[in-house]
């Protein structure tokens, strides 16, 4: 039965194809085994149609397809991903923009978010850090306090990472670091020393 429904979404994406963005990315070096082009903005309105489905997430996720990616991170319901499927999904995101997506849409709306976000910042692993700084910067931008630990925690890792060769981690450190001053002037004022150090 969730096959036919993800048969046919695929043939969907034909509708909503988008081959000026699907060749962009793939001169851009964003390499998927499909990619249709597809907006995101048509690609919310797709998942609005279906719904949370824990069973329709995780077959689409199985797809080797950009939009069945993304898809599956805007159908999955946060309340039923156990961490080792978060972890699993983490180890088979191949691309930034995936990664991106699964911080906005489903990581950072997990109970535990704030453990994994952690975890993956301090992972040494490219894509992870970027989506754990992603997804701490979400967390902060809902109104989410870091305790001091984690503020210390944070700020080392971002340091780090400023140094990174990564123009895509670097900005996603920066950018958290900006979320953390932005809670009130005693974190702006530590974040304004740890740039200092640098």
């Amino acid at each position: 039965m969730k096959d036919d429904v993800v048969r046919k979404i695929k043939q969907s994406f034909r509708l909503y194809m988008n081959g000026e963005t699907s060749r962009s990315m793939r001169e851009n070096g964003v390499d998927y085994h499909l990619n249709w082009g597809v907006s995101f903005t048509d690609l919310k309105a797709m998942a609005a149609e279906y719904g949370k489905d824990y069973h329709l997430a995780v077959e689409l996720w199985k797809e080797n397809i950009r939009e069945c990616k993304i898809l599956a991170t805007l159908i999955m319901p946060p309340q039923e991903m156990l961490p080792e499927l978060a972890d699993l999904w983490m180890e088979q995101t191949e691309t930034q923009e995936v990664a991106e997506m699964l911080a906005l849409n489903l990581f950072q709306y997990l109970d535990y978010a704030p453990v994994l976000a952690f975890e993956w910042v301090a992972s040494g692993i490219l894509l992870r850090q970027i989506c754990g700084f992603q997804v701490l910067a979400k967390l902060m931008m809902r109104g989410m306090t870091p305790d001091e630990r984690g503020i210390s925690e944070m700020i080392d890792q971002a340091q780090v990472a400023l140094s990174d060769e990564s123009v895509a981690l670097r900005h996603a450190a920066y950018n958290c670091l900006q979320h953390l001053a932005q809670l009130g002037d005693e974190y702006d004022a530590v974040v304004q020393s740890a740039l200092r150090k640098r």
